[in-house]
């Protein structure tokens, strides 16, 4: 039936990691826990998904494991929480990660996050809002240089390539590090993250190093622009700080129908200044 609601995608956390580069910050705290703006960062992305409806999350957790899970289930009684441990976190990376979320995902439609990156709620809104089955955020307003995951798109924003070592004078932007995925393509990536895991040289390697495999081999995926929208990857301590400056009040949760309110509330106040 056209009008029946369309069952949330399942949210999927990658925050395994030890954060190392946000040394002293992360001496003795997990980088998902520090705060910005006056929320801490794994809350501000839980409740930017409660905000869009979004209600079950897998964390994938290693590094300080106990002190992630009691502020969730402290912070967020009531929510469903499937927690899945990478006991390998100092030896593995973000392909790995995902990996161990196959079971707990099952055959669901999932949205991934990188823990270490907080955005405006409109991001995950345009995100969910998307008819295409697979969909990778970029921003084209940034400065490519070799540590940015780049994306080559066509007219159609069709992602043609996908990677860190993409030509960055070819890439159309970043890729922000949140992505829709597809039920059918999820047991397509899964496959494609064992067989690289069965390596132990590709331990290191980055689950986009997966999706750049699946569009070798015809997988369609779609790059949504969201740049001018506020988002931030937070690895070292100049990140943190523009991160505090960008988000400046801690989060809330908000209704499509409060966005709009707002929204609009903002649009009238924009040309009344210009007026």
């Amino acid at each position: 039936m056209k009008n029946e609601k369309h069952r949330a995608p399942v949210a999927v956390i990658l925050a395994a990691g030890i954060g190392s580069r946000l040394s002293p910050l992360t001496d003795n705290c997990p980088k998902s826990l520090l705060s910005v703006g006056g929320s801490v960062i794994l809350e501000r992305m839980i409740r930017n998904c409660l905000s869009c409806g979004m209600s079950q999350f897998v964390l994938v957790l290693g590094h300080r494991v106990d002190e992630i899970k009691k502020f969730v289930d402290k912070t967020f009684r009531g929510i469903r929480v499937t927690y899945v441990i990478n006991d390998r976190y100092r030896e593995t990376n973000t392909g790995y990660s995902l990996m161990l979320a196959s079971d707990a995902i099952g055959t669901a439609e999932f949205v991934k996050f990188d823990a270490d990156v907080v955005f405006d709620v409109k991001i995950l809104r345009q995100l969910l809002d998307s008819d295409h089955a697979n969909v990778l955020c970029i921003d084209r307003n940034i400065a490519l240089e070799d540590e940015e995951v780049k994306v080559i798109a066509n007219d159609q924003m069709q992602v043609l390539e996908v990677g860190k070592s993409v030509d960055p004078k070819r890439a159309l932007g970043e890729s922000i590090g949140v992505e829709k995925i597809s039920a059918g393509t999820g047991a397509l990536l899964f496959v494609e993250l064992s067989e690289m895991m069965e390596s132990r040289g590709n331990l290191q390697a980055y689950y986009e190093a997966a999706y750049a495999q699946l569009v070798d081999k015809g997988t369609q995926f779609h790059a949504l622009d969201i740049s001018g929208l506020d988002w931030t990857e937070i690895d070292t301590a100049k990140d943190f700080a523009a991160a505090n400056a960008m988000f400046s009040s801690p989060v809330t949760t908000i209704s499509r129908g409060q966005q709009k309110v707002l929204d609009e509330a903002a649009d009238e106040a924009a040309i009344h200044t210009h007026v």
